[in-house]
Formats: structure tokens, C-alpha cells, sequence
């Protein structure tokens, strides 16, 4: 749906009112950063400025005076074109001569002398129509402007227009219409060698961008100042409309105008209302302005005119003349169409032909589904990277048919499209995401740790309670002698106690990612691969084994300051086929684990203590996981079980065991091999080498009390090792 928004406001459906002014911002910028910023000689602005009303008197000047700018422009200073930013509605009677006249058809009516020097002088006083006569066979061209205002008259003569009435009959070019007009007196405009309109387009935003080149009054299609005074420049050839036709589409729409002069093509391109973007400069000031009283008194050097085309406006203040453009808030209406006629002569005018709009909804279509699709596929920071250099894209695209192909693309909806989509997936993501999280560390915060729980809000397909089978491992670790340690203390410490070593013991299970199933009394089990599967479930779980030993012994010095008994623990790992999930009544469900192999791994705790040592790990456990040294400690068959299986003590990784508790382990190795042949002395004597290495080993001296039982009551000839646990 969002899409669709901002390919409609595209399509001009409708109109975005925030989308367009941003669409106006990239064109202001866009046009700043690539104006050449350089003078144009070519056109002189001659500026009814401060000075010049202060030599001349107010605007309007009397006409005698213009006719002899005229002369002084095409006589002395032999200049190509001279265009008026001005109107000459209103006749000139400063000269006095209307007075005379009345005079004369009343109390001088019979005076002869009177009669004959008025006849003589009337000529002279004629000032329009001296103008007129001065304009007369010269590139003089006249502006007037147009206007909706029903409550102005109109005023004055309009040139021959461009097209006659009924020559667009049926055309689907949308023409900008004006229904009024203030124009040139009669003989001045029949005397001129042609006029054109000085209206520019005036945006939402009240800035001036485009001047239509044609517009449509009172049934006829009329030139703009400047092309007006190109044709007069070029010696008035006749516009021709450049259309586009697509039979297949039925697509038929104008898109330029083109004037043909001096072997040479000269071609305008004009968008959906016949404007043509103005291409400015700079700054004010790009163009040379001289003050009209400085030519009207000879203070310029002829040469500085010659060929020139000139332009007469003004810059003073109160003659209200100054727009808002992209490049300055205050700039002078006379420069628009310097600007304007600059740019026909360069051919350099930007365009937005009909088919920009179909290039713009392709394009909003094309990044608008990709990302769609793809944003609720990636983590944030891809997300951000995308978006990014969509963004990028999309400034590079109209950037380059900007500054090759003189081509105006909106970028303004994509801009605001990608940056929504972002936003909207980034804050459907962070809703859904929070409420997936809610949702996971409602079911399992309590079983596993936080980390563990963001992941799994991002994977949530991933998760689920219901029962399933699984290659998991399991832990099981317990206090030893702990009836022993309760009873010789009080409840409050006893509580204390078990704060103190669980709650670190639950920490190092949560650092190597495990789940902790439940605390029973002084026992923790655990087990890993479930509710996330994890590939190193076995290995995992031996390192919490093995740090949870070591956290253990660091807590005993802090045990013996509170006066409480040394701790320790026995750990049984174990590695198979379990089934996980919801478990339990319709009175209480929790999630954990069931199986054989979790049997087991209770078993290997218990045994612990059999063998003097703190970690047990099955066989399915060892055969899992190849990076830790293991001593194997017997063979057994525990209760509840008729198959025997090997039981190991992980000593460490390979990585960290020294060269003598590798040559240690093997001497007991080659003592289990000599123990299962009942080569009771030779296993013997190796048991002290053992003993005299590491006398702390409780493993060596439980060997020893078997060796000197078996040698009292042997096993029979067929014993293949096995050790038989009566009890668990």
C-alpha cells in the first residue's frame, strides 16, 4: 500500500503536498550544484535602476526619451535585439501637447500664428509616436503580461499570435490559459518587430523554476519574451512543434519546439503545461547590467553594445520586479529572461518529457517491491545498508540523467518511499521482534539464559514446546555427602549456602549456552540442544562441566571465611537421543527431558564418588567430542542396565595438558590393560609407580583394594572387565 501512495502522488492522482516541496528542494540543490557560475556577454541588461531615476526622474519616463535610447542603441551602438521587460500601456501626454490642442480648438482657435507653429510642433510632441516611429524597422521586441484577474481591464493590443485560434482543436496539449492581458498601446506594438509574454510559472511554494514558451489567450497561442526575442534574433522563423507520437500506446503528446535558422536547429523542450525549465546561471549578476542613463548620455564605450542583445528592466526596489528563485529569495524578473534566452542559444535546457512520469512509477515500482520483499529478510544493519544504497542509487540514476542527459527525474517520492518502507520495517520488526521476545523468555527465561533468548527471537521458527526427539547432552551435578552438610546447619544458612554455590554453577551452565531443566534440592540438571539446536551440545556441556568444578574450588576459601564445609561435587555427563519439550500434567507442564540417556547421565554423577574423581562422561559423550584428553576410568554396567559401557574422565582440552599428565595417563592406561588380562602384579606395580606420581589420586588406591580383592576372590575366566553397580 505504500507503494502504491507515492506511485499515485507520481502518476498525479493526487498530490503530496510534503512530496512536492522536497521534490522542489532536489531540484533547487540539484540546479545550484551544477550552474557554470560564469558571465554571458552576450546579453546586456540595461537597468532602469537607482541612478538612472535619479537622472532621469520616476518611471515612467516620457517617450521622447526611449526614442532616443533607441536611436542611441541601434545608430551609435549597433546592438542585434532589444526586448522591453516592460509594459506601455497608458498614452504619454507628458509632452504637453494635449493642452495645446485644447487650446488651440478653443480661446486660440482663431489665432493663426498659434494655429501654424502648433501644426509645426505637433509632430515633435507626438511622443508615442515618435517611439513608435523610432521601433519601427528594428528587432524591437515589446512584453506584456497576461493575466485571470476578472476584475482588470484589458489594456492595449496583443501582437499576431504564434497559432492562430483553433490551431490546437482537439490536441491533448495542456496549454497554460490566461483570460486577460495588459499590453502595448496600438501603434507602439503594430510598429514593433514582435512581442512576448513576460509571465513565468510561479510554484506552490512561490518560486520561479519554469516560463511557459507558449500560452493560450483568447483563443490564440503566444511566445514568451525570450522566444520572441530568439526568433527576432534569428530573424523570426516560425516556431514548429516538435510531438511525440507512440502508435502502439496511442501515446501522442508535445515535447518540444524547434526553431530553424542559419543551417541550424535550435530545439526547446517544453513539459505537460509548455514550460521549459529555467536554466540559471548563478547568482544575480551573471549577465552585465548597465544603467539606461549611462546610454541614454554616451557614458558607455560603443564597442561594449556591439551585437549585443539587450534587455531593458529594472532592478530598483519600487518598481516591484524581483521573484523568488532556487538560487536567490530576491532576484531580478529581467535575469529569468536572460537566463531563458541564454539557454536556448546554449541549447542546454533541462527537460521532463511526458515519459519521465512513466519512468518515475517503473522505477517507485522497482525498488518499492524489492524492498518489500527483501527489507523483512535481513538484520537491521543490512537493512540500514540497503536501504543506504537504494538511496544512493536513486540520487546517482537522476544525478547522471541530470548532468548527461539534461533530463529532470523526480527523486522526491523514491526518497520518502525508501526512507518509510525502512522505517516501517524497522518498526514492525522491533514490534514483532519485542513481542516474539516477550513471548520466548515467557516460556524459556526461566530455563535458559538472556543470549540465548535473543536468539532464539530471531530464529522463533526455530523453537517450539511441543515434545520432539533430539541428539542432545545432559548433565546432572550434585553435592556430595550433602545430608552430612544440612544437618550441621540452620535453616537460614543452609538457604544461604545454596545461593551461594548454585547461583554461579547456573552461570557457568548459561555462559556455555546450556538449559538448566531444574534444581533438585542440592542438584542441577542441564542439557544442551534444545530449545535452539546446537551442533557442539557435547562439548559445551563438558566445559561447563569442567568450569564448574573449577568455579567451585575458587568459592571455598570464601566458604571457610563463613564458616561453612568444603564443597564438592560430583558431575555426569551423558550424549544420545532424548525426548524434550512440554512434559507433565493438566495440573503443572514443564519443559524437559526424558530417556534412557538421561538415566544415565544421573548414573555417571552417582558413580563419581566410586572413583575419587569429579566428571564422568558416557561413551556416546567421548566418541562425540575429540578435542579434550580423556582417562578412561573402567568399564561398568549400572543399575537399570545390562549393556556395559566405557565411563571417561575429560582431564582438559588436548591443547592444555602438559607432557607429564600425558605420559601419567598413559601408565594408567597401560595398568587398565594389564588389570582386565588379571595380571594382578604387573597391574599392580604399575598402580605405585602411579601412586608415587600423583598420591592424591583417589583413582590409583580404589584400583589397589580391587586388585587385592580379586586376588582373594578371583573373577571367573571369562570376566571381561566389567564392573557391576548394584545401586545407584
Amino acid at each position: 500500500m505504500l507503494v502504491l501512495l507515492f506511485v499515485g502522488n507520481a502518476a498525479n492522482f493526487y498530490r503530496l503536498s510534503l512530496v512536492d516541496r522536497l521534490s522542489a528542494i532536489v531540484y533547487d540543490y540539484r540546479l545550484r550544484i551544477s550552474m557554470p557560475r560564469t558571465l554571458d556577454d552576450r546579453i546586456v541588461i540595461l537597468d532602469i535602476d537607482e541612478k538612472s531615476l535619479k537622472e532621469e526622474g520616476r518611471w515612467p519616463w516620457s517617450r521622447n526619451h526611449l526614442a532616443a535610447l533607441m536611436d542611441q542603441l541601434f545608430d551609435r551602438y549597433k546592438v542585434d535585439v532589444v526586448g522591453f521587460d516592460v509594459v506601455f500601456a497608458e498614452r504619454d501626454n507628458s509632452s504637453g501637447l494635449d493642452v495645446l490642442q485644447k487650446l488651440g480648438q478653443g480661446q486660440l482657435k482663431s489665432d493663426q500664428a498659434f494655429q501654424l507653429a502648433l501644426d509645426q510642433i505637433a509632430p515633435q510632441l507626438e511622443y508615442d509616436q515618435l517611439f513608435a516611429e523610432k521601433i519601427k524597422g528594428r528587432k524591437v521586441v515589446l512584453g506584456y503580461y497576461l493575466t485571470n484577474q476578472k476584475s482588470q481591464s484589458e489594456s492595449g493590443m496583443l501582437p499576431p499570435p504564434a497559432f492562430p485560434a483553433g490551431a490546437f482543436k482537439g490536441s491533448l496539449v495542456a496549454f497554460t490559459t490566461w483570460n486577460g492581458y495588459g499590453a502595448n498601446l496600438p501603434e507602439l506594438q503594430s510598429a514593433a518587430y514582435s512581442g512576448g509574454h513576460f509571465n513565468p510559472l510561479v510554484d506552490s511554494d512561490g518560486v520561479v523554476r519554469r516560463v511557459p514558451m507558449l500560452v493560450e489567450c483568447k483563443g490564440g497561442y503566444y511566445p514568451s519574451l525570450s522566444l520572441a526575442m530568439v526568433q527576432a534574433m534569428l530573424g523570426q522563423p516560425k516556431i514548429v512543434l516538435g510531438m511525440a507520437e507512440d502508435k502502439s500506446s496511442g501515446y501522442a503528446g508535445l515535447e518540444w519546439l524547434e526553431l530553424f535558422a542559419g543551417g541550424r536547429t535550435y530545439k526547446i523542450p517544453v513539459d505537460q503545461d509548455v514550460a521549459s525549465f529555467i536554466p540559471y546561471r548563478g547568482r544575480q549578476g551573471s549577465f552585465r547590467y548597465i544603467s539606461i542613463s549611462d546610454v541614454l548620455h554616451e557614458r558607455v564605450d560603443a564597442e561594449a553594445l556591439r551585437g549585443k542583445i539587450i534587455l531593458v528592466g529594472t532592478t530598483a526596489p519600487g518598481l516591484l520586479d524581483m521573484r523568488s528563485t532556487p538560487v536567490s529569495e530576491v532576484y531580478p524578473g529581467v535575469e529569468v529572461h536572460a537566463n531563458m534566452i541564454a539557454g536556448i542559444l546554449d541549447q542546454n535546457l533541462k527537460q521532463q518529457p511526458a515519459y519521465m512520469l512513466g519512468a518515475e512509477v517503473l522505477w517507485l515500482l522497482l525498488i518499492g517491491i524489492t524492498l518489500s520483499v527483501v527489507l523483512p529478510l535481513l538484520t537491521p544493519m543490512r537493512a540500514i545498508l540497503a536501504s543506504v544504497f537504494v538511496f544512493a542509487l536513486s540520487q546517482a540514476l537522476t544525478l547522471g540523467i541530470w548532468q548527461y542527459a539534461d533530463l529532470v527525474m523526480p527523486i522526491a517520492n523514491s526518497l520518502v518511499m525508501v526512507a518509510l518502507l525502512f522505517a516501517l520495517n524497522m518498526s514492525y520488526g522491533y514490534f514483532v521482534e519485542s513481542r516474539t521476545k516477550r513471548q520466548i523468555t515467557n516460556l524459556f527465561g526461566q530455563y535458559v539464559p538472556s543470549e540465548l533468548v535473543d536468539e532464539m527471537s530471531k530464529r522463533p521458527d526455530s523453537v517450539s514446546m511441543v515434545g520432539e526427539s533430539r541428539e542432545m547432552t545432559v548433565l546432572f551435578s550434585d553435592v556430595r555427602g550433602f545430608t552430612t552438610i544440612s544437618e550441621g546447619l540452620d535453616p537460614k544458612e543452609l538457604s544461604m549456602l545454596m545461593n551461594e554455590f548454585l547461583t554461579p554453577l547456573s552461570r557457568v551452565v548459561y555462559k556455555h549456552r546450556g538449559t538448566i531443566d531444574k534444581y533438585m534440592g542440592d542438584c542441577i540438571m542441564a542439557f544442551w540442544g534444545a530449545p535452539l539446536p546446537d551442533g557442539n551440545h557435547a562439548k559445551n556441556a563438558i566445559l561447563a562441566g569442567i568450569e564448574m568444578q573449577l568455579t567451585l574450588k575458587n568459592l571455598q576459601a570464601h566458604f571457610k571465611e563463613r564458616g561453612w564445609p568444603l564443597i564438592k561435587i560430583g558431575v555426569g555427563i551423558n550424549s544420545g537421543r532424548v525426548s524434550v519439550g512440554n512434559m507433565g500434567s493438566e495440573v503443572r507442564v514443564a519443559y524437559t527431558v526424558m530417556g534412557d540417556e538421561v538415566n544415565l547421565a544421573s548414573r555417571l554423577e552417582g558413580i563419581t564418588k566410586q572413583y575419587g574423581v569429579g566428571i564422568i562422561v558416557g561413551e556416546n559423550t567421548r566418541n562425540t567430542v575429540s578435542d579434550f584428553v580423556y582417562r578412561e576410568l573402567d568399564h561398568v554396567r549400572v543399575k537399570g542396565k545390562d549393556k556395559p559401557i566405557a565411563i571417561y574422565e575429560p582431564l582438559g582440552l588436548q591443547s592444555e595438558i602438559d607432557k607429564s599428565t600425558l605420559e601419567e595417563l598413559k601408565l594408567f592406561h597401560e595398568m587398565r590393560r594389564l588389570y582386565i588380562k588379571q595380571n594382578w602384579e604387573q597391574a599392580e606395580l604399575q598402580l605405585m609407580n602411579l601412586q608415587r606420581i600423583s598420591p592424591e589420586t583417589e583413582l590409583y588406591e580404589i584400583y589397589m583394594d580391587r586388585i587385592a580383592h580379586f586376588r582373594k576372590s578371583p573373577p571367573p575366566s571369562d570376566w571381561d572387565g566389567v564392573f557391576v553397580f548394584e545401586t545407584k
